[in-house]
């Protein structure tokens, strides 16, 4: 019996809404990741993007468990020579609450080629407008 294998025009993408009001970062983002990557879907295959679009609310709400806000860190790197930057979450959460979830996302995706491809289906945002009601996104409940 031969292995089924899907085509890129069957694959169906739905949008799917998710209120991050109150979740816990790391919780909310193994949901996300699975979503993008379509692993609920019976056509799922680990080599194609077979996942949905999902749109994400209220980023600024969301909660972290423990010691987080003051020491957990992110770093970037401008290039030059003495140029690593850090902010550690609560600083983030100010400034950008969306690079929160974005950054968590990315980390649980598949170190390859799909993974901007995947990520591009993931959009985040700080309160609770989106530009994405013409795509009719079902809500998800988690």
């Amino acid at each position: 019996m031969k292995t089924y294998v899907p085509k890129k025009d069957e694959v169906e993408r739905l949008w799917w809404l998710i209120d991050a009001d109150g979740k816990v970062l790391g919780r909310l983002a193994t949901q996300v990741a699975n979503l993008l990557r379509g692993k609920g879907k019976p056509q799922y295959v680990d080599f194609m993007d077979t996942g949905d679009f999902v749109v994400v609310i209220n980023a600024k709400k969301i909660k972290v468990t423990g010691n987080k806000l003051e020491q957990k860190k992110y770093y970037s790197h401008t290039g030059y020579p003495g140029g690593i930057k850090e902010i550690n979450l609560s600083g983030l959460m100010e400034k950008k609450p969306e690079d929160v979830i974005r950054k968590a996302v990315w980390g649980m995706l598949p170190k390859n080629k799909l993974n901007r491809a995947i990520h591009k289906k993931l959009k985040v945002y700080a309160g609770s407008d989106h530009p994405h009601e013409a795509q009719q996104p079902q809500e998800y409940k988690i």
